[in-house]
């Protein structure tokens, strides 16, 4: 048996990944939340998950539970996420770099074997190529979101230098899935297109992401796990097939047969970076097998949506 600590295990990509780390019965996943943003209804409801309210923002709050359990691996997914909720609240958002100390420190005491952190394409900020790789950080970007997973990266490489406690680094790109709050973009463009009401862009929606769908995110993400991949490493995880937001709009509602018009609201004055798009090479050798298209993808949501 081995135990798994996945904090922020109430959202999105987090609650997916603690669902596939349980169906091997030889985990026991602790999910820690303090449910700012996440739900109670994503974390699974299986006899090898256990669910604990806490903040790890809050040393006291989250060093019981190191007492009470002895990890053999921590994922740290806990953190505030959402262009426009990360903009609004910066404060919040650099608390998240005590979050990020207090798992390092107490896991570099527990003899935890290694420690992965969910950093995020943001620390590109604006690129100066495309497809974005690994080696090529420019750290350019000034919103405290980026600042504050660039913080976290050094945090990481830092106590592996002077600990020697590993780690691997996921700069996730955007991932989409079931759980995905609706102030994201791809579910706030579908329960639109699916009731026929306008979908609405910032600016003339041609700046572009690339759209992943959660199943490989975590089955990425578990595999180097697994078989001890990317290890002191980062990795890219997300599509490398970039488009607009504006043909996003326009796949979505010929997919769902959607009666919405497209609207466009002023640009956004900052945080809606001009493009994105990944080197997936190192993610593609440790998945092993093609990404879920977009298309079935979405295809995938509609009938998730439109049967719950």
């Amino acid at each position: 048996m081995q135990n798994i600590l996945i904090t922020g295990g109430a959202g999105n990509v987090a609650s997916a990944l603690a669902r596939k780390l349980a169906e091997d019965a030889n985990n026991f996943i602790v999910i820690v939340d303090n449910l700012s943003t996440g739900s109670l209804n994503k974390i699974p409801n299986l006899p090898n998950v256990k669910f604990i309210k806490a903040n790890v923002n809050v040393y006291n709050d989250i060093v019981p539970i190191f007492g009470r359990y002895s990890f053999d691996y921590v994922f740290h997914y806990a953190a505030m996420v959402g262009v426009k909720r990360t903009l609004e609240n910066p404060i919040s958002v650099l608390e998240d770099i005590e979050g990020i100390k207090n798992i390092l420190s107490l896991s570099k005491n527990s003899g935890i074997k290694r420690v992965f952190y969910s950093s995020s394409s943001e620390v590109y900020g604006e690129p100066f190529e495309i497809p974005q790789n690994e080696k090529t950080t420019p750290l350019n970007s000034r919103l405290p979101y980026a600042i504050v997973k660039n913080v976290g990266e050094a945090f990481f490489k830092s106590y592996y230098q002077e600990y020697g406690l590993e780690y691997t680094i996921f700069r996730f790109f955007n991932t989409y899935g079931p759980n995905q709050s609706e102030d994201f973009v791809v579910p706030k463009f579908l329960k639109a297109a699916l009731a026929n009401e306008p979908i609405y862009l910032y600016g003339n929606g041609l700046q572009t992401r690339s759209f992943c769908f959660v199943e490989d995110n975590v089955d990425t993400c578990v595999k180097t796990l697994n078989e001890n991949l990317c290890v002191n490493d980062v990795i890219n995880v997300g599509s490398d097939l970039e488009q607009t937001i504006l043909s996003l709009a326009q796949t979505i509602i010929k997919l769902t047969n959607s009666k919405s018009e497209i609207i466009h609201l002023p640009p956004l004055e900052e945080g809606d970076m001009a493009r994105r798009c990944p080197d997936t090479s190192k993610m593609k050798q440790v998945l092993g097998r093609d990404l879920i298209t977009l298309e079935e993808g979405l295809l995938r949501l509609i009938d998730f949506y439109k049967n719950n």
